[in-house]
């Protein structure tokens, strides 16, 4: 991966997470962008996202990050100069999930021994 497209995608995922935290920040508490991968040529992206909480707020976000995908878009247009804007493409990050887990898992193999 080229320094281009590896700049490109730190940028997005500042200004997607700018974004949603500023003008959906009551919905959008519990969400973090954890990485965003932009095609070479510009035209998609994949935006990863992680969510605290239990299911019902992972399917909060999903719907929150679906309904307002074209106002980000739209919003990401107004700060971000590129050749094309790109078509985003929310998907769940789990492994601030599976991170979490396995901590909790090591906590407890922990205490078992003491």
């Amino acid at each position: 991966m080229g320094q281009r497209i590896k700049r490109v995608n730190e940028l997005v995922k500042r200004e997607i997470s700018n974004i949603i935290h500023t003008h959906l920040r009551d919905e959008a508490v519990n969400i973090t962008i954890t990485d965003v991968d932009v095609a070479p040529d510009l035209r998609n992206a994949r935006v990863y996202f992680s969510v605290l909480g239990d299911t019902l707020k992972l399917r909060q976000a999903i719907n929150l990050l679906s309904k307002n995908k074209k106002e980000i878009k739209r919003l990401l247009g107004k700060v971000v100069t590129l050749k094309y804007l790109p078509h985003l493409e929310f998907i769940i990050d789990p492994s601030i999930k599976k991170g979490i887990e396995l901590i909790d898992y090591m906590d407890e193999i922990d205490l078992e021994e003491h």
